[in-house]
This record gives structure tokens, sequence and C-alpha cells, in this order.
């Protein structure tokens, strides 16, 4: 998309990630990175006896994947003549539903506003991850980037 476009789309959805399998491994991946061992995400015996019936995912693992898995299969903005572009920040986090393991997740990304900066455009991006066969998504948030130019 050319950076003259952007204004056109505010308020439209820009960007549709494939589904990305969160499974076991990828959970306790992400505990093994974190430090984060919580029964819930990586004792499968034990977190069956507690309040999700299955271990779920990390909030922040599902937040993660906006950082990588999502933007690297088909769920983020193209902009023609980007030479980088850089996380600048998250605004209003939800964690909306549980993601049990094994769960299939995906990103819709609509855009919020676009600003022309010195060399640069920031683009906010309202996220909504969602969980397939479920009604409600696992989580939404707004992701801020500076696109140079």
């Amino acid at each position: 998309m050319k950076t003259s476009e952007l204004q056109t789309q505010i308020g439209q959805e820009v960007a549709l990630s494939e589904w990305i399998l969160v499974d076991q491994a990828r959970i306790d991946a992400f505990a093994d990175a974190t430090g984060d061992y919580q029964f819930i995400h990586v004792d499968p015996e034990k977190a069956a006896a507690g309040p999700f019936g299955t271990p779920i995912a990390h909030g922040f693992l599902t937040l993660s994947l906006l950082a990588g898995e999502f933007m690297n299969h088909g769920g983020s903005i193209q902009i023609e003549g980007a030479q980088m572009t850089v996380n600048y920040g998250l605004n209003r986090v939800r964690f909306v539903t549980p993601v049990k393991v094994n769960s299939r997740l995906r990103n819709r990304a609509a855009l919020q506003s676009a600003d022309q900066g010195a060399g640069y455009m920031q683009i906010t991006v309202l996220n909504t991850i969602e969980i397939e066969g479920e009604d409600r998504p696992a989580a939404t948030a707004e992701s801020v980037f500076r696109v140079y130019l």
C-alpha cells in the first residue's frame, strides 16, 4: 500500500493473518523464555483439574504473536517504500478469552490512524486476535508502529 492511500483506509480492515496453532510445545517454549511456569500453562494434569479444564496460553504469548507470527503470515500492512518498521508501543490491551491449548488463532488488523512524522509514518492498528470456533476474541490491542521511509 502507498503511504498516500493510508488515510483512505482508516477504519478499514487492512490485514488478516493465517491461522496459527498454539500447542503445548509453543506454550512450554514461551514459559522457558519468560520464566512463567504457572501450572495453568505448563502442567496438563494439574490444569485439567483447574478452572479452564486444560492448559491455557499465557496472555503475553497471545500478544507476542503480533510481533512475529501474525506479521509473517499475512497479518500486517505492507507499506510501499518502507525501509523498516519498528514497534512503538501498545494501547488498550485486553485479554478477553483464555486460549486453550491446541487452539488456532488469527489476527484481524484495522487501521486506526496514520500520521506523518519526520521521515516516518506513525500507524495505529486495532488488532483483534480471534480464536477459531469462538464468538469472543482471545485479545484486543492497539499496536503503534513507526514505518521509516
